[in-house]
């Protein structure tokens, strides 16, 4: 067997997405801390994916065509650690480039190219079969406590943990989240874009949660659901924090 000195491996972890809307550096700055003052500990050193997705007018954003150095070295400064671009539009390429993070697809975003057609293709009468299946998710079930530090991550599957999750401790799940203990770290259902995903859990006290990739902090949640049974949907963009009945 020959020895490497190396290993590629695939993994899972959760970014923040700095989406921008405007570029304005003064307000940036200040909106941005006002956020991170919210939950220092889940940002601090926290990997950051910039989106231009958002952006309004990016031609006309004179700062960014010039450079991104600054809003880097802004992003930076708040203990935040940018490690890339995404929907990067070809107004900015180039300044994006000059930076040497990588620059990723949106989730599902693949370039196709159709070739073109020589002469009109003879119609053909097709039926179509469509038949319907019923996918059903696994499940991950953990049966201990989730101590602060830890990571669990259920890829393609539901997770479910019968303890509690400590503060400091993470659970991400493709599918939806069901903890039967408290939660008191961070919750991330949808890590892969599920926008139908939920969260459940027995005791809300979490440091925040999050539906394909939308967030809430501890700071967020109104007084009557904490330390009760919830359920946490997405509704468009807006992260729904429900007392479960009964």
């Amino acid at each position: 067997m020959v020895d490497v000195s190396f290993q590629l491996k695939g993994s899972a972890i959760s970014v923040v997405i700095l989406a921008l809307q405007t570029y304005d550096p003064d307000r940036l700055i200040d909106e941005l801390k006002e956020k991170i003052d919210q939950a220092p500990q889940f940002f601090v050193n926290s990997p950051v994916l910039i989106s231009f997705e958002k952006l309004d007018n990016p031609a006309a954003c004179t700062r960014l065509l010039e450079s991104c150095e600054p809003l880097l070295q802004q992003v930076r400064s708040l203990t935040l650690q940018p490690i890339g671009f995404t929907a990067v539009p070809d107004a900015l390429l180039a300044s994006v480039q000059a930076t040497g993070l990588a620059i990723l697809s949106r989730p599902g975003e693949r370039a196709l190219k159709m070739p073109a057609a020589e002469a009109p293709a003879p119609k053909v009468q097709v039926e179509t079969v469509i038949e319907e299946r019923l996918i059903q998710r696994t499940s991950k079930v953990i049966t201990r406590p989730v101590r602060s530090g830890q990571q669990i991550y259920a890829e393609g599957a539901d997770l479910i943990v019968l303890a509690q999750v400590s503060e400091g401790a993470e659970v991400l799940a493709d599918g939806h989240i069901h903890v039967y203990g408290a939660l008191r770290g961070r919750a991330l259902a949808g890590v892969r874009g599920d926008q139908s995903a939920r969260i459940f859990c027995q005791n809300m006290e979490a440091e925040l949660v999050s539906i394909a990739g939308n967030f809430l902090l501890r700071d967020s949640f109104s007084a009557d659901v904490l330390k009760k049974p919830v359920q946490i949907s997405l509704d468009g963009e807006s992260v729904i924090v429900e007392k479960l009945a009964g």
